[in-house]
C-alpha cells in the first residue's frame, strides 16, 4: 500500500494511506486492546468516587477527550514531525506503527491503570507494578522530566510570538507564566476545561488547513509528493553520520508515535473520566489524532520545496528553526487570516501542553508527599518550586532543552511499557501486546545512549558496538523483568 508503483499520478498513495490505517488502526486494534484490558462500563470511576472539585471532577466526554489530546500534542507533533521528515519517507512508518501499536496502547493503558487505582500518577502506578526502588527513581525523572517539557513549552512559543510581534522574548515568557501559574492553581473546570474548547477549534483549523493546503497544491502541479518506495527507504538527513536513521529518527519523532510524557498526563483525565468504556476514545483516540497531526505536517515538510533534500538544505540554512517552516507555509499557503488561524494553532498547541505539565508536576509532588490538594495555599506551596526552577531554565537555549528531551521520552515510556506488561501478567493474561513493544522502545532507547552524538546526549561510540550493546542491554532489562514476573506469579501460587 506504501509503495510508488510508477503511476505518474499516484494520488498521494503514502500520504493517504497513511491517515487511512491510523483511523483503522484506532477502529479496529484499539477496539482489541479495550476488550483485552477488560474495560468495565459498571465501576465507579475516581471523578465519583473521589469528587474533591479540584482536579477529581466528572466532565463531559468531548472535553475530557479535548483536554488529553491538547495536554500531548505540544510542539511533539509539529516541530518533531518535521525534523523527523529531513530523515524522509521512512518517517511514515514509525508514525503509523507507533501511534498504532505503542503510543496508543501506552497511553491507553497508563490512563486506564490509573482509572483503577483512583487516579493515581504515573510513579505510584510503576511503584505498584514494578516495585518501590522504581518508584522512587520514577519519582524524580518524572518530575525533571516534566518541568523539561513545561520549560520547552514556554521556550517554544515565546520564541515563535517574538518573530511574530515586537514584543520582546522575556515579556512573552511572563505572560505564559502568568497563564501557567493560574492554570495550575485552579479547579481543572475553571481554566483548562472553558478555554481548551476554543483552542482546539483553532488547532483543528490549522490541521484541516494544512489538509487541503496539501490537497490543491498536489492537484494544481506544485506540489510533487515523495512516496515511500524501496529506493526511497534510506536515511536522506544531510548530515546522515550526526543524525542517524536507527535510532536517532526514533527519538526525534516521539510525540506523533509514542511519548512517555503522555503517561504523566493520562492520569489527570483518568480523575474527570464518567465511564470506563470511554477510555479507548480519550487515551487511545487522541494518540491517533496526533499521529494524523504529525503525518500532515511530516508530508507538509518533505514536499514543500520540493524533495527532502532540498528540505535539509533549507533547514540547515535555517538552522533546523522548524517554527520558521511553520510560518512560512502559513504565510505562503493560507494568505494573512489563514496563517493568523495556523500559527495560532502552533502557538497555542504547546502552550496547553506547557500548562498542564507543570499541572502534573504539583499532582504527583502531592501523590509523593500525600499532600491534600484542596486547599489553595497547600497548591501553591507545592507548585512554586517548580515555576522557580522552571523560569530559571527558561533563560536557556530551546535546543539545548528540546535535545534531552526526545530522549527522556522514549526512557519513561519504557517504564510504562514493562508496568502494563506487568499488570497484564499478574492478571493472567497474555502480556505481548505491552512487552514486545516494550522490548523495542528499549532497545532503541539504549542504542540511542550508545551510537548518538555527544551534543544530542549520546556516547558517540561505533555502530559495530552500539547496535548489540544496545539489543543486548534491553534483553538484560527484559530477563530483570521476567524474573520479577516469575516471582510474583509463585508468590500468588502460594496465596492460594
Amino acid at each position: 500500500m506504501f509503495y510508488n508503483f510508477g503511476v505518474k499520478k499516484n494520488f498521494m498513495i503514502t500520504f493517504l494511506s497513511s491517515i487511512v490505517l491510523l483511523i483503522l488502526g484506532y477502529i479496529f486494534y484499539g477496539k482489541f486492546v479495550e476488550k483485552f484490558f477488560g474495560a468495565d462500563p459498571q465501576r465507579l470511576t475516581p471523578a465519583y468516587a473521589i469528587n474533591d472539585g479540584v482536579d477529581y471532577i466528572p466532565m463531559p466526554l468531548w472535553k475530557v477527550f479535548i483536554i488529553q489530546f491538547l495536554n500531548i500534542a505540544g510542539l511533539g507533533p509539529i516541530f518533531g514531525a518535521i525534523l523527523g521528515a529531513m530523515y524522509g519517507p521512512l518517517a511514515y512508518v514509525w508514525i503509523v506503527l507507533g501511534s498504532i501499536f505503542m503510543g496508543g496502547v501506552h497511553d491507553y493503558f497508563s490512563g486506564m491503570l490509573s482509572i483503577r487505582n483512583n487516579g493515581a500518577s504515573l510513579p505510584e502506578l510503576v511503584g505498584k507494578y514494578l516495585g518501590n526502588t522504581v518508584k522512587q527513581i520514577l519519582r524524580v525523572f518524572t518530575l525533571i522530566l516534566l518541568i523539561f517539557v513545561g520549560v520547552s513549552f514556554v521556550t517554544g512559543p515565546a520564541e515563535l510570538l517574538q518573530e511574530l510581534t515586537s514584543a520582546n522574548k522575556m515579556i512573552w515568557l511572563y505572560i505564559i507564566f502568568g497563564y501557567y501559574i493560574i492554570a495550575t492553581l485552579l479547579p481543572i473546570d475553571k481554566i483548562i476545561g472553558k478555554i481548551y474548547p476554543i483552542f482546539v477549534i483553532l488547532v483543528l483549523i490549522m490541521a484541516f488547513l494544512a489538509f487541503i493546503g496539501i490537497i490543491i497544491k498536489y492537484f494544481s502541479g506544485n506540489f510533487s509528493m515523495i512516496e515511500l518506495s524501496i529506493a526511497n527507504a534510506k536515511n536522506w538527513h544531510i548530515f546522515p553520520d550526526k543524525n542517524i536513521l536507527y535510532p536517532m529518527m526514533f527519538i526525534v519523532i516521539s510525540c506523533g508515535a509514542i511519548s512517555g510524557f503522555h503517561s504523566t498526563q493520562s492520569p489527570m483525565m483518568a480523575r474527570c473520566i464518567k465511564n470506563e468504556n470511554q477510555g479507548r476514545k480519550v487515551f487511545y483516540g487522541a494518540m491517533i489524532a496526533e499521529g494524523i497531526v504529525a503525518i500532515i505536517w511530516a508530508t507538509v515538510a518533505m514536499n514543500y520545496f520540493g524533495g527532502v533534500e532540498n528540505l535539509n538544505a533549507q533547514m540547515a540554512a535555517h538552522n533546523n528553526n522548524a517554527a520558521w517552516l511553520v510560518d512560512l507555509v502559513s504565510r505562503t499557503w493560507f494568505g494573512k487570516i489563514g496563517a493568523v488561524f495556523a500559527i495560532i494553532g502552533v502557538v497555542a498547541l504547546p502552550i496547553t501542553t506547557g500548562d498542564t505539565a507543570f499541572r502534573s508536576a504539583r499532582l504527583t509532588a502531592a501523590d509523593m508527599f500525600g499532600i491534600d490538594q484542596s486547599k489553595i495555599m497547600k497548591r501553591i506551596l507545592i507548585s512554586l518550586p517548580f515555576f522557580i526552577i522552571g523560569f530559571i531554565m527558561s533563560q536557556l537555549e530551546f535546543a539545548t532543552v528540546w535535545r534531552y528531551l526526545g530522549i527522556s521520552n522514549q526512557s519513561l515510556a519504557c517504564f510504562v511499557l514493562w508496568t502494563g506488561a506487568m499488570y497484564l501478567a499478574e492478571n493472567n493474561k497474555p502480556h505481548w501486546i505491552l512487552s514486545i513493544p516494550a522490548l523495542i522502545i528499549t532497545t532503541i532507547c539504549f542504542t540511542y545512549f550508545f551510537i548518538a552524538p555527544n551534543i544530542a546526549g549520546g556516547l558517540n561510540l561505533p555502530g559495530t558496538f552500539s547496535y548489540p550493546a544496545g539489543f543486548i542491554a534491553a534483553l538484560v532489562i527484559a530477563a530483570l523483568w521476567y524474573r520479577s514476573m516469575r516471582k510474583k506469579q509463585l508468590a500468588q501460587k502460594d496465596l492460594l
